[in-house]
């Protein structure tokens, strides 16, 4: 199983920053709905007439910060608000852990590739295991069934990477479910809040028309709310998932890339991984004589028994087997 994708402190604190950020941020565009105070008995109300009179100056509109807009919108935009922090979350993860470069980075390949050349298996599911990502997980897979046959190995590849994409989507599927459930939510203070206007159009009827005004600018922020945490959910969950698509189909073509070549009849019985024993008559006796190339920057082994040898020697003097260290 890979590595968690949770995030790192650095984002978890640039989430939360994000947030603070909105919190200060006023949002001018919006009137802030303050009951109208009673007239004074010695006021009267100024009027205009036809024949020049000044007219009454407008109301001036007030800031209301994120705060305010949230209490406007009623007990529904708690839910909304877990759901737009959630949604930032899943985003931010998804652009940073779903890239090619992170689900099979290129320094393992070419460690890898060297090893899988030289015949040193062993080692390169040891360098799968201490490198933890999608191509290692799929490729260590892989390895632990290579001394079967090629079948069992294709098997075991389609089988994890099939596994761990399902995993590496996960948070990018609950970016689906707020898309869907957000609307919801707003649907529900938008009932919630017509319940209360006609409630209070049938008790005072259009005596009170700021607590009248209150409760359908509740309607309207709820259902606004709803609409701009879900319309991002949806457009960010199509995006990721196309992404994460190309970046696991081009970690695959990699692991059968470093699968080419590979001698199954010659590894038959060939056991790899935490049950690797160096003791495997058959393996030598199949390479036996044969020359086998091998690193001198990776190989610490002999890659047909996996006896220790010393950089130049050969043939191995544990199984003699030839081994071609190049130039």
């Amino acid at each position: 199983m890979m590595q968690s994708m949770i995030p790192s402190t650095l984002l978890k604190t640039g989430v939360l920053a994000l947030a603070l950020l909105t919190a200060s941020v006023p949002l001018s565009a919006l009137p802030a709905q303050t009951p109208a105070s009673p007239a004074s008995p010695t006021e009267t109300p100024a009027t205009s007439d036809t024949t020049g009179g000044e007219a009454a100056p407008p109301k001036a509109t007030q800031a209301v910060n994120f705060w305010q807009f949230l209490s406007q919108g009623g007990w529904v935009m708690w839910f909304l608000l877990f759901a737009s922090i959630c949604m930032t979350w899943f985003t931010i993860e998804g652009f940073v852990f779903l890239r090619a470069a992170k689900l099979a980075p290129p320094a393992l390949i070419a460690r890898l590739k060297e090893a899988m050349v030289a015949g040193n298996y062993q080692e390169a599911w040891n360098l799968c295991r201490s490198n933890r990502c999608f191509l290692s997980s799929v490729l260590g897979a892989g390895l632990e069934r290579i001394g079967r046959n090629k079948d069992a190995v294709e098997f075991a590849i389609e089988e994890t990477a099939l596994r761990e994409s399902t995993y590496l989507k996960t948070n990018t599927t609950f970016l689906s479910v707020i898309g869907v459930v957000s609307p919801m939510i707003g649907l529900t203070g938008t009932v919630y809040g017509m319940i209360n206007a006609f409630h209070t159009l049938g008790e005072n009827g259009i005596s009170n028309p700021a607590e009248l005004a209150a409760n359908i600018g509740q309607v309207l922020v709820a259902t606004l709310s709803g609409l701009v945490v879900a319309v991002p959910a949806f457009v960010f969950f199509y995006v990721l998932r196309a992404r994460a698509q190309g970046a696991i189909l081009y970690a695959e073509s990699q692991v059968y890339k470093l699968f080419d070549d590979i001698p199954y009849e010659q590894l038959a019985g060939l056991k790899i991984g935490e049950n690797f024993s160096s003791d495997q008559g058959k393996i030598r006796s199949a390479r036996a004589g044969t020359s086998q190339k091998v690193s001198r920057d990776v190989t610490t082994n002999c890659p047909a028994c996996n006896a220790p040898i010393t950089v130049g020697t050969s043939p191995c003097p544990n199984c003699s087997t030839v081994l071609d260290w190049g130039s």
